[in-house]
């Protein structure tokens, strides 16, 4: 085979010195290959020989064995030793199924290095689902996932254009002999290897995660480790896990002050609730529903040039309201007075009034911009109230 590819190789080196006027086209295409790329090209076919092991088909075994007919012979050969003994590859796929079910993201990884048949089953998505929702499921939201696929998408897109780079060079060097000969022995080894990961699987987003090669879109409460100009807060940044401290790390927008921060723990971290950009206030649909006593996320920002915090505060009563329920009107009210009760009492961040009906971005670069409003449901309420600080703000 060797002397083959060199005899190969020389022939085509020495083809400058043959006539080529039957043959214009060939000439003109071959004159674009260069000696270093063949070569490159010869040596890339011999390694992929190595790798797959092409050399037993050439001795008259086979390169590989289905699953199936491997499966078979491990059932004869256990068979043959103890037909009582009872194995993984010999249960039903039901047992099978519930075995691989209890494994651990681990036990699932060496479990799919045994062999390619339990390879197949460990690396099914619907194993996968179940530990990506028990880990990640609370700062892992539909933002994340939708960048996800957009990096499969693009991952996809550049493998294909590097297929087709080499794409006439490849299918023209195919059609000469004796080059056409090697090509058909072992054409499947210069694709994607068959173990190797699909791309677009649950268990690819999963390891990604976990070995801190993804960045995802997540919010983060109380910023710069709770620094009080932060504290009941929430921003937008990118976030990838930190598997040695079992942290986040955190990228901000570069005009928010502090563009990067570390050990950032799991409960600080949240899925965005809302699709609505850093840099766009969000449309309220909850203002004609506010009520004295609901919990909310306002929207603010120091300046246009900086991006949306959510902020935490309740709605108020009315300073002419007498505060009972039975005789409270503020509903009625065109007038909401928001609330931010970690904050003294004689503080300017403390109250903030706004129109339910004409309520839209409003403030100056004194005490900066309200944006959108968010009513909280009981989760979100409790997720607050742990960050809630042991004495007020003075500011």
């Amino acid at each position: 085979m060797i002397f083959l590819l060199i005899s190969c190789f020389s022939f085509i080196l020495l083809s400058k010195s043959l006539s080529f006027k039957s043959y214009p086209q060939w000439r003109n295409r071959l004159k674009l290959l260069s000696p270093c790329f063949l070569a490159t090209f010869l040596v890339k076919i011999l390694s992929n020989i190595i790798k797959t092991r092409i050399a037993l088909s050439f001795l008259g075994g086979p390169l590989c064995m289905p699953i199936t007919d491997r499966k078979k012979e491990h059932f004869s050969t256990v068979d043959s030793e103890d037909e009582e003994e009872n194995t993984l590859l010999n249960l039903p796929e039901l047992a099978l199924e519930c075995i691989l079910g209890r494994l651990s993201p681990e036990g699932l990884q060496n479990v799919a290095g045994v062999c390619a048949y339990l390879r197949d089953w460990c690396r099914s998505d619907h194993l996968w689902e179940k530990h990506m929702k028990q880990k990640w499921g609370r700062v892992v939201g539909p933002s994340a996932y939708q960048k996800w696929k957009r990096h499969i998408a693009t991952k996809k897109k550049q493998s294909r254009s590097n297929l087709s780079k080499n794409n006439f060079t490849y299918g023209y060097l195919c059609s000469i002999w004796p080059i056409s000969l090697v090509m058909s022995k072992f054409e499947c080894s210069i694709t994607k290897p068959r173990n190797s990961l699909p791309v677009d699987s649950v268990m690819a987003f999963y390891l990604s995660l976990e070995n801190g090669k993804f960045w995802f879109p997540a919010q983060v409460h109380n910023r710069e480790n709770g620094h009080a100009g932060f504290l009941l807060s929430c921003y937008d940044a990118e976030v990838r896990y930190d598997s040695h401290t079992d942290t986040f790390v955190a990228r901000f927008s570069p005009n928010g002050g502090l563009s990067t921060e570390e050990n950032i723990q799991w409960d600080r971290i949240r899925p965005p609730p809302i699709d609505t950009p850093a840099y766009e206030p969000h449309v309220s649909d909850c203002l004609n529903d506010l009520r004295p006593g609901d919990h909310i996320e306002i929207q603010w920002r120091r300046n246009k040039e900086f991006p949306y915090g959510w902020w935490y505060g309740i709605v108020g009563h009315l300073e002419t309201c007498f505060e009972k329920e039975n005789h409270c009107y503020c509903h009625f009210s065109d007038n909401v007075n928001l609330e931010f009760n970690h904050y003294s009492p004689n503080s300017r961040w403390r109250r903030k009034m706004i129109n339910r009906k004409t309520h839209q971005e409003e403030g100056n670069g004194r005490d900066g911009f309200y944006g959108g409003i968010r009513k909280l449901n009981e989760d979100e309420i409790s997720m607050w109230k742990r960050f809630w600080p042991s004495q007020f703000l003075e500011q």
